[in-house]
């Protein structure tokens, strides 16, 4: 007769021996990956070629905004190749503190979001919620000529998704007021605390230089109302949730 601890220990050690997570999150790390090299061969890194003079170097900064980022009025009254921008920009950021704040954002929510979802849904779910979101930004400020750039918008979209899928998974959270004590709260209060934020900052916004709030917005909602319907019924998701800063801006 075999003893229930043996067995017990041989379960144990088989999970030992899996994978952390058999799903894994690909396309979450690509992503990461993918931003992280257009970044570091831009013009904004300090790695790329030098530009002469910095009248030069802002120049070639700014040229590449623009072909690379949203231009609202160019989106509306432009050449048609700028309807890919809304795609191009997800993948381009305005600094290193741009870049990080995103990706890091990006790490703790994406992995648990992209397991529930699936590869192939959470990818198509990301590019088309981002583009969505400079979308409606582009149609709410028409008239605009500031380039916008970045994968907030889809990243909001993420940070909805997280909230629709995980509501009461926890995460240890930084919040300014509470002096910076890592406190642990359900994921449901840190997002929603973040939606707020957002929101508020979106109605007293400009479409001056700055941040898209209303992309924020707009993606965190579009990623909370689709993520119902793209989520696998019955996945079980193996990588743990890791922790995150309550008012970080992504």
């Amino acid at each position: 007769m075999t003893d229930v601890r043996d067995r017990g220990l041989r379960r144990a050690v088989r999970r030992l021996r899996a994978p952390a997570a058999a799903g894994g999150a690909p396309v979450t790390y690509g992503l990461i990956a993918v931003c992280c090299l257009v970044f570091l061969a831009s013009p904004l890194s300090g790695f790329g070629p030098v530009h002469g003079t910095a009248d030069a170097a802002l120049a070639a900064r700014a040229g590449y905004f623009e072909r690379w980022g949203v231009i609202p009025a160019d989106l509306w009254n432009g050449p048609a190749r700028a309807w890919v921008t809304p795609f191009t920009a997800l993948f381009v950021h305005g600094g290193w503190l741009h870049l990080l704040g995103n990706m890091l954002f990006l790490h703790v929510f994406g992995a648990m979001a992209e397991e529930r979802m699936g590869h192939l849904a959470f990818a198509l779910f990301y590019a088309g919620c981002g583009s969505l979101t400079l979308v409606v930004y582009a149609a709410a400020y028409s008239g605009s000529e500031q380039t916008l750039v970045g994968a907030s918008g889809a990243i909001s979209a993420v940070l909805g998704a997280f909230l629709r899928l995980f509501p009461r998974t926890r995460v240890t959270s930084l919040f300014p007021f509470l002096l910076f004590l890592p406190l642990r709260f359900p994921a449901w209060i840190v997002l929603l605390f973040w939606f707020v934020l957002q929101w508020l900052a979106a109605r007293s916004a400009g479409s001056g230089p700055g941040v898209a709030y209303l992309a924020h917005v707009a993606g965190f909602g579009a990623g909370f109302v689709l993520a119902g319907g793209v989520r696998r019924r019955g996945a079980k998701v193996k990588t743990p949730a890791t922790a995150t800063e309550g008012e970080s801006q992504p």
